[in-house]
Order: structure tokens, then sequence, then C-alpha cells
């Protein structure tokens, strides 16, 4: 029989140190002459991200050893680090954000870009093969002080040491060209201020002269509320890519002449925001078949019958599919499994772990006993509009404890960051860790979120910190009306946008008993252009959640969490890396500095050679249990041998 405790207070196998374990990720999947590359963040180094492989008996192999780091800042998110080229490895450095080219066979490394003048003042991402002897890339480059002094142009880096080549600048937001199969024409997307990519993307092509320079761009798809989030060249003289307008990213077939054809319409979401440079939902199988991910459910496009096929509906496929063997390689994750280098054999219809070790997580780590695993339930609760808000809930699970008859489980809304984002019902040892103590945790899809189209997604256009957060609330009161969650034991938590919605909840509504704030949006006149305080890829990013300024300035002091402290509903605790360019540290230092000497309960923890997202082990364990013990302090239960925060007015 489980054993009666408080719940919050359950006993858990399940340590911090564990989530942080989990955090080697694999990522930026591909494969290169039969065998599966893959780019992977492990926490235990810093956050250092390493190049690797699956060897042909199951085992890992270190391509890109320590201290050489393929990340870059490209967006400030970054993009695709690294790309196999004539044998060799093409990367980015996150030290130097330079390109760097090293020779397996040798291990030798040699820098293909120059050092700028400002350490990483000159960043490189979306790395792809050109003209014979060359990589195209984007160049960012930062050209004054404020963090929205940027450019960026299309450049062709010699693999040789011949000086590096402008292509063009057509916009002011770019991806890397890709060359058509016969080398005459080079394609890309880009887009302008105020647009996000997610808005209205153009894709643009141009010829490619005999000495390698570009002709002038011209638009073959896109524009004003159409979004292009792929590119891939079918023929030399046609494209497939995904673009959405009808409401919905469809495949499309472009010809060079400007014709378009959808080769499946489909109400269904079949790409997604384009947040990092060299994401991929699509690719082509021959025979008029295309792998395609549906809202990150693999499925199988046939053109001939202009139908979409789901492969497996339990599974979630993280953007970057590749096809290999008699199918297709990529990242997947499920209910119960955290994500992993898996493969799809399109033929039997079954799925396997190309590097599986029994018992074990993808990084070698050994996965908690699944008894200890909630099962996401997904739900559709209901707006006060009557739109859907989907939903998965993480319910408290263990199997040696069961909290007392009379009292109902605290409860978190977790708020996911974008807010052109999403959550997905796959296995989460972050919210494992609370619902195995008797906290159960709700993942909401507010309006705004991606996977269920355009008009979904513009739910929020103009309405950032009235419909997330209505959507978020309605779902904690539904909750307690079902006699789900203990209604005086609600808190809230996001990260980035998530941590914005989280903030002003708590200055807008009693819904919630306190929220944990990470790396937050708090001040919106600020997180501008003009205002300073953010990057330059989201520095427009509020003319659309918010509305163009300065006609709607109202609305920005208004829903600035920062003028509205007077109002806060309870405690907070804040998390935030101070080397974050995108969320910066001053808008959570103002925001604290202005709760001394009133009556808020409030901790702040700031953490050194963090940017936006955790990524060092120490980090990432420190963090969760100063959120545990918050919880703690402020719902009444134990964390036996777990430092309290310091919580004070």
């Amino acid at each position: 029989m489980p054993e009666i405790a408080p719940y919050g207070a359950w006993p858990s196998p399940i340590t911090a140190a564990d989530v942080a374990a989990a955090g080697d990720q694999p990522q930026w999947l591909d494969v290169v002459d039969g065998e599966i590359w893959w780019a992977e963040a492990r926490p235990s180094e810093r956050g250092r991200v390493a190049l690797v492989k699956a060897g042909p008996d199951g085992t890992v192999e270190e391509l890109l050893p320590a201290p050489w780091n393929a990340r870059n800042r490209v967006h400030e998110y970054g993009g695709r680090p690294w790309r196999a080229i004539d044998g060799k490895i093409a990367f980015t450095h996150w030290d130097d954000q330079r390109v760097h080219l090293r020779d397996p066979a040798t291990g030798e490394v040699t820098a293909l870009t120059a050092e700028p003048e400002i350490p990483q003042g000159v960043r490189y991402s979306d790395l792809r093969p050109g003209r014979p002897g060359e990589l195209w890339a984007v160049r960012e480059t930062s050209t004054g002080p404020r963090r929205t002094d940027i450019t960026r142009a299309l450049v062709a880096i010699s693999l040789t040491g011949a000086p590096e080549r402008e292509l063009t600048t057509s916009h002011h937001f770019l991806t890397a060209p890709q060359l058509s199969p016969d080398g005459t024409h080079a394609a890309w997307l880009g887009w302008n201020h105020p647009d996000m990519p997610w808005d209205a993307t153009e894709l643009t092509v141009a010829e490619v002269h005999p000495d390698g320079t570009f002709g002038t761009p011209r638009v073959l798809a896109g524009g004003p509320g159409i979004a292009v989030c792929q590119l891939e060249w079918e023929t030399p003289t046609t494209l497939l890519a995904l673009l959405d307008p009808d409401g919905w990213w469809n495949l499309h077939r472009i010809g060079l002449d400007g014709t378009s054809h959808n080769l499946a319409p489909v109400t269904e979401e079949l790409g997604g925001a384009l947040w990092k440079l060299g994401l991929t939902w699509f690719t082509p199988l021959g025979d008029g078949k295309h792998a395609v991910l549906n809202s990150g459910r693999l499925a199988v496009l046939d053109e001939h019958t202009a139908q979409v096929t789901t492969v497996d509906p339990e599974t979630t496929w993280a953007p970057g599919i590749a096809p290999y063997g008699a199918g297709i390689a990529g990242l997947a994750a499920a209910p119960r499994q955290e994500t992993a280098v898996r493969h799809a054999d399109l033929t039997t219809g079954t799925l396997t772990e190309v590097t599986p070790r029994p018992g074990e997580a993808p990084s070698g780590h050994r996965l908690p006993d699944q008894r200890y695993l909630p099962t996401p339930e997904e739900r559709v609760f209901t707006a006060a509009d009557g739109e859907p808000i989907p939903a998965y809930l993480y319910p408290p699970t263990n199997p040696e404890h069961t909290g007392p008859g009379d009292q109902l489980p605290p409860y978190l809304v977790h708020v996911h960051g974008g807010p052109t984002g999403r959550n997905h019902p796959v296995l989460d040892l972050d919210f494992s860790y609370f619902t195995s103590r008797g906290i159960g945790v709700v993942a909401v899809n507010y309006g705004g979120s991606t996977g269920y189209g355009r008009r979904f997604r513009e739910r929020l256009r103009e309405q950032w910190g009235v419909v997330d957060v209505a959507d978020c609330v309605a779902v904690a009161r539904r909750l307690v009306e079902e006699g789900v969650a203990d209604p005086d034991r609600l808190a809230i938590r996001g990260g980035s946008a998530g941590g914005y919605t989280s903030a002003v909840t708590m200055t807008t509504e009693r819904a919630f008993r306190a929220a944990t704030v990470k790396y937050p949006i708090l001040d919106l006149h600020r997180w501008t252009a003009d205002g300073g305080e953010t990057h330059d890829f989201e520095s427009r990013y509020l003319d659309g959640l918010i509305g163009p300024l300065p006609e709607t300035a109202d609305r920005y002091r208004d829903r600035s969490p920062i003028n509205n402290t007077g109002t806060l509903a309870g405690p907070l605790l804040f998390l935030q890396g101070l080397d974050d360019q995108i969320c910066p540290p001053e808008q959570a230092d103002r925001f604290v500095a202005s709760l001394r000497g009133t009556e808020i309960p409030h901790a702040y923890l700031t953490f050194d050679g963090e940017q936006h997202g955790f990524r060092k082990a120490e980090t990432i364990i420190a963090a969760l249990e100063a959120e545990l013990a918050f919880y703690g302090q402020v719902f009444g239960f134990d964390t036996p041998g777990i430092t309290p925060v310091d919580l004070r007015p």
C-alpha cells in the first residue's frame, strides 16, 4: 500500500542532478555517407556542444572533442553549426564565433574566417555546401554598441584560403543559400522588420554566374501574410517548400517561373516557426513521397494521393529529419521516453533507437523507474470566448506515496516560451522532478502557440499579456472545478516569454498563489529596438504581439509587469542568466529592485556565464532545487535535503 504523505513532500528518487544529466540532448542531426551524425549538448561540460556519430555497433564516436564547442549566436538563438564537406567537418566555435575546418583523419583544425576586431563581433550560421571549394553561410556582423546594431549578408567561405566573398544582402534576415542541382541558381529565405519569420517571408532566387557572383534576386513565393519555413531544390527548375497561403504550412512545388502547386492540401501544420536557421520539417523520399512532420508527428506525404499518413501517433519528432536506410533518422521523444536518436523504418513501421542502452537515456544516464514517470494526458479546455486551449496534464505520480484523503495536490501551470512556440506530450524530467514529489504540472498551449494553424497563432496578435494570461487562468480554474488541483496551492512558471506571461498573470489575476519567473521580459518599452534591452531578431516582435509604436504606447505601459508591482498576487522566484542577450538581466534587476521595501516576498538567483536558458549542470541543479524549495516555503510542505531560498520582502 502506498504511504500517505503530504503532497509536495513525497520522497523521490528523481534528483535535480538526474534532470541536469538528461540535458545531454542530441540536436542538429544529419546523415553523412550512410552514418548518423549529430551535435550533443553537454551540461556536465559547462554546456559545451560536441559533435558525434553512431558507430556500426551502436557506440558513439566523438568527432569534435573538447575544447571545441559547435554553437553559434546568430539571431542569439543560433542555427545549424556544422556541416560535413569534402571529407572534413566545418563548424562554428562558440568562443570566437568563427568558422573552422577539422580533418577527422589528423585532428587538425584550421580557421576559415578571420578573427574579428570585437570578440564574437562577426558570427556565422546555417552552413551549407556552395560551389566547389566553398561553404555558403549567413554572416552576422555587429556594427555598433547597441544589441540591434547588426547587419547580415550571405557569404561564400573558401575551404582553401581564398578571400571570403559576399553574395547578397537581399533582406535584413536571411537563411543560407542553397545551390540548384545544376549550379545555375541559388535559393534562400528572407524577411524584414517588423515581420517575424512565421509572419511573412520570401522565397528568393538568383542566378549564379560563372564567376560565382549572384544575379539580381527575385521573389518566387511568400510575401505579406505568407510564411515560408523551409525550401529544398528538387530539380534544376523546381523547388519544394513549406508555406502557408491557406493558413496551414503545407508542402508546395515551386517553379522558377513562379508557378506553385500544393502537393497535399490539408488543414495540418507540416512546418513550424523558424526560430533557428537550418531547421527542417520535411525531406523527399522519392517516387512522389516525402517524410513530413505533422505538428511533430512523423508522417508520409504521398503527392499521388494528396494524403498525409502518420507513421507513429505516440512519438514526437524534433525538426531535423534525414533519409536513412529504409526510412528516416531523427530526434524523437515519447510520453515515457526522452529525446533520442531514432530510426523509423517506413517499410515495416518499426521505430528503433539508434544507440540503444537498456535502461538508460540517450546520454548514458540511467532513467528513473518508469513507475515514477507521469503519462501526459492530452486535454482541450475552453476559453471564455469559446476557443480551444490544448494542454497536457502531468499528474502527481509516485508508486510509494499518495496524498491525504482530505487534500488536493498543488499544481504548476507551465507556460512555454516564444510565445510563438508550443508544448508536446513527451517525457520531461523537469516535470517529473515535481510530479514524483506530489506536485502536478499542466503544460498549456495557449492562443498564439504553433501547431494549430495561422488563425490560432494569430489569436495572440496585439493580445500578448491578455489571451495567454486568460487561457492559463482558464485551465487552472477548470482543474480546480474538476477537483484535480488545490485552489490555494496553484503556481505559474515559465521562462523567457513564459516568464512574461507568468509575471503579467501575477499582476492582473488572483488565480495563482506564486510564480517562478525565469529570464523574463518585464518591461515592454525597454524590450524594443529603441529601448535597447533586446536583440535585433526580436526587436520588432512586439509590433505584432502588442502593437506598433507610438500608436499603442499605452498598451506597452499597461501590460508591463514592472509598472504593476503594486498589484502582485503573491511571492515570486526570479532565475536569471547574467550573460543573457535576449532577455538581459537589467529587466529582472529593475523589477526586483522595485520590490525592495514592499511586503511581497521574493527571491532572486543569478548565474554567471549563462545565456538564454540554462546549460550548465550546476545551474540546472541550483535552479530546480531553488524552485522546489520556493514552493515548499509558499505552500507549506517540507523539502528535506533542499536548501531554502532567501525569500524576503
